[in-house]
Parts: C-alpha cells; structure tokens; sequence
C-alpha cells in the first residue's frame, strides 16, 4: 500500500457517484487486560520488583525465641518497549473526501493499538509454557507454567512446584487441576491458600467450558450426581489466545497481586501538516511493559 495515501489511490473517496463508503466496520474484540493484570503507572525506564520469603513455622519455646530468617526471593525486571503507528494523506484527497473518512482516522489508529495491546497481553498466556523475555526478566529462569520451579530457601521442591498438566479440558481434567493448585507450596515448601476460580479459554472451548462449569448434574452421564464444577468458575473466553487447546486455571485474587501491566507512557496522538509537500501525518505512541513475579496464581494445560 502506498504511503502517503494519494487521490489516485482512493478514487471511491472523491467519486460522486459513490453514494456510500465503508470504513472500519468490524466492531472491537472486548478488551482481556484488565482482567488479566493489574494495572499501574510506571514513573521510572523500567520496574524492577523483588521478593523476600515466609517465616518457617513456630518452634517449641524452652526458655530461649528461635529467631529464623526470611530467604530473599527472585527478581523480575520489566523493561518497558516503545510502540508507535502513523499515517500520511495528501492534502487534495483530504480536502476532496466526500464522506468524512479522513477526518476519522485517529480512531482506525486507537482501533490499531488497542489491538496491539490485547496481543501483547495475551502473549503472557500464548507463551506460558517458554522463557518469555521481551517485556520482562525473572531470576527464578523458568517459564510462568513448568513443572521445574525452583526456591531460594533450600526447601524440598518435591511436592506443590508444579503448575504445568497436558490434559485436555474436561470436568476431571479441571477436579485435577483444581486439586493441584489447592496443593501449591510457599518458598519454604509450606501450605499457602490458592482458590482457583477463574478458567481462561480461547474460544474453540467455549462450549466444552461452558457444559463442564453450568451444567446442574455431571456433564455426559446419565447419573443424577450434582455437578461439582457447577457455578465455581468465571469463565474467560478470549479470541487472542491462538492455541486452540491450552487452557489455564486462576486464582484471581493472587492474579491482580503478582502480574502487573505497567503503562510508562499511555497511548497518546499527535497530528502535523508538511509545509511544503501539503501532507498530512498522523501517528501514535504508546510504551508499556508487563510482568509476573510468582507462578502461584495459575496452572496452565499445555495440551498436545
């Protein structure tokens, strides 16, 4: 497509006998990031967050406190990324456009950066089973869903450090799930309260979520058991997620704690004219950056 955008190019624009022209139609996806992060302004080039560990369990008293220590934990360091988009149009086809296209450009640019963030965002999820680098670092170097997670405190990693399953979705892949995550572990290998409660799913299993977390009795059975899952999840379709079978359980609470969205500069639009080749440029600019700093919140299916 040329750049700038000339009369020649959109003759329909300057045609009187076009009566009508389309532009935009497709009505926006909902927006997910809100539900997947929580979201601060960031004042700084990037945020760097640190964890310190749990105090072990009391000990009998004999007359002297034990006094214990809190490991330091890792790092997660988020390096915020400048994105930007623009348009040029020449002044005559500007001038000449019959349906008012150009004066509304702003708001096909917002389209395009609203659409850029969703997919950033969901690349939290898209890559939950990979070292994920490009906007953030994590010490612990391991990727947000696996089965290989690690501690600084030098407790046993046997049980409750591992957030990754293959099953497909069903209603016993998801009891499983459930108890996996219930059975998570702190720092120092310690019982810690994870409530999953969230299901995010792309939309190829909205049905088979949407049976599995509604249905009064057990999903395909002729048995009249009440259905355990029934009422328990939000369910969370999201149309960036593009593996069609990965699915991932949450705790939202822990959610919001431990994975940030940091906007250092919100989208923001600037518009100029050339003086002497009479074109008109419009862009936009936007920088942010994302991260997690414990895994504690999710399990993710990472099905084959």
């Amino acid at each position: 497509m040329a750049t700038p955008m000339t009369s020649g190019s959109f003759a329909d624009l300057i045609d009187k006998r076009v009566t009508k022209l389309f532009y935009d139609e497709y009505k926006q996806l909902p927006s997910r990031k809100g539900d997947l992060f929580s979201v601060e302004k960031s004042n700084d080039s990037f945020e760097k967050w640190s964890e310190v560990g749990t105090i072990g369990d009391f000990t009998s008293f004999s007359g002297t406190v034990g006094y214990q220590s809190q490991a330091q934990g890792y790092d997660t360091t988020a390096q915020h990324l400048e994105w930007a988009n623009g348009i040029q149009i020449e002044r005559k086809l500007y001038d000449d456009d019959r349906h008012g296209i150009w004066e509304r450009r702003p708001v096909a640019l917002a389209h395009s950066a609203n659409r850029t963030i969703e997919k950033h965002a969901a690349s939290l999820l898209n890559n939950a089973f990979s070292v994920d680098t490009v906007f953030y670092n994590n010490t612990e170097g391991v990727a947000l869903c696996s089965d290989s997670h690690t501690t600084t405190s030098g407790a046993s990693t046997a049980s409750g450090f591992d957030n990754k399953v293959t099953s497909s979705l069903s209603a016993t892949a998801l009891a499983a799930a459930r108890i996996q995550m219930v059975g998570f572990r702190g720092d120092q290998a310690e019982r810690i309260s994870c409530m999953p409660n969230t299901l995010w799913i792309p939309p190829d299993l909205y049905d088979l979520a949407y049976e599995i977390t509604e249905s009064m009795g057990k999903p395909d059975t002729a048995n009249n058991n009440r259905n355990v899952h029934f009422g328990k999840y939000d369910v969370k379709e999201w149309n960036y997620l593009t593996d069609t079978n990965n699915w991932f359980l949450m705790d939202s609470r822990m959610q919001k704690q431990w994975c940030v969205w940091f906007d250092r500069v919100p989208l923001e639009f600037a518009f100029a004219e050339e003086l002497d080749t009479l074109v008109a440029k419009w862009r936009a600019y936007m920088r942010y950056s994302y991260m997690w700093t414990n895994w504690r919140w999710i399990l993710g299916a990472q099905v084959s």
